[in-house]
């Protein structure tokens, strides 16, 4: 059977609403992953056994495990104990929750890589001890983690793509819709690979001019 990408354009506010929902995801995934890894790796290094342990131990499960068997259980598990939310929320909150495991490895190492003289230089101007973490250990170790937090969400934008399996509106569903209509898988995955790659090429060079910038403050 010939290729005949002629019906692609047909479809083409179908994919299109497939990327703007696939980066606004990305976007509100990411956000939830990085505000959670910085809570684990505080809480981890400043908090006490008891928070820190369990916290720790969570992250191990996320990063030890399927992401499809973590959105799987969180799709059908929350609804068992009552607490019912809409499939893109839980899909998101699934997501998010998973590269938080890796972001908070990432900001772990980079406040252990924070100068131990900014803790004593704040303290010795009367900031306290979670002054002197908000306004000084966390923003520097933000800015070094910045590069690597980049990269993972570069993966989870790819990631997005599971969230399928839970009828969740993205790219590869948008790009499978067409299909079911068209009978055209090849011309539809090909076009939607082909879109991925320019998001993530769009998603590089805004990291890129962020990496810039960072060096040019540090």
């Amino acid at each position: 059977m010939s290729f005949d990408f002629s019906v692609v354009p047909s479809y083409a506010q179908i994919l299109w609403t497939g990327v703007l929902w696939t980066i606004l995801i990305t976007v509100l995934a990411g956000a939830i992953s990085v505000a959670f890894g910085i809570g684990i790796a505080v809480t981890s290094m400043y908090g006490s056994k008891i928070a820190s342990v369990p916290l720790r131990g969570v992250a191990f499960l996320f990063m030890g495990t399927p992401l499809l068997l973590q959105l799987y259980l969180f799709y059908y598990g929350l609804s068992q104990v009552g607490i019912m939310l809409p499939a893109f929320w839980t899909g998101v909150l699934g997501l998010g929750l998973h590269y938080a495991a890796y972001n908070a490895d990432i900001f772990r190492a980079c406040l252990k890589g924070v100068d131990t003289g900014q803790t004593e230089a704040a303290r010795s101007l009367g900031f306290g001890r979670g002054a002197t973490l908000r306004h000084f250990i966390i923003p520097q170790a933000l800015l070094t983690a910045l590069p690597q937090v980049g990269n993972n969400s570069i993966i989870l934008l790819k990631d997005t793509a599971v969230l399928s399996v839970l009828g969740i509106t993205e790219l590869v569903l948008s790009a499978q819709r067409a299909i079911s209509e068209t009978y055209r898988p090849f011309e539809f995955y090909f076009t939607a690979a082909l879109l991925y790659y320019l998001v993530n090429l769009a998603m590089e060079y805004l990291l890129s001019i962020a990496a810039r910038k960072v060096e040019a403050i540090r």
